[in-house]
């Protein structure tokens, strides 16, 4: 599992990119772009992580399910997944 401050500054950094996502647009518009280089670094959505919800493991993310591989077939084994079962040939 992924340390607690770890998945706290990828919750901060989610917060602060919806937080200057109109003003960003608004300045992008204008052609403002040092106003643009004033706003916060972690304000980009470039910089968030995708993460799973569960563990906060940002490897082997499944962008559908925004679960890592190792939880999602944990939960899908256990049934906990609607609409997944698994596959037999």
């Amino acid at each position: 599992m992924a340390k607690e401050s770890m998945k706290a500054r990828e919750v901060k950094r989610a917060k602060l990119v919806a937080k200057y996502a109109a003003k960003k647009a608004a300045m992008k518009a204008e052609g403002d772009y040092e106003g643009l280089q004033s706003l916060p670094k972690n304000a980009s959505r470039v910089r968030l992580h995708n993460r799973c919800t569960i563990t906060g493991r940002p490897k082997g993310y499944m962008r559908q399910f925004g679960l890592s591989r190792i939880q999602f077939r944990e939960m899908a084994s256990a049934g906990l997944i609607p609409g997944v079962k698994k596959a037999s040939w």
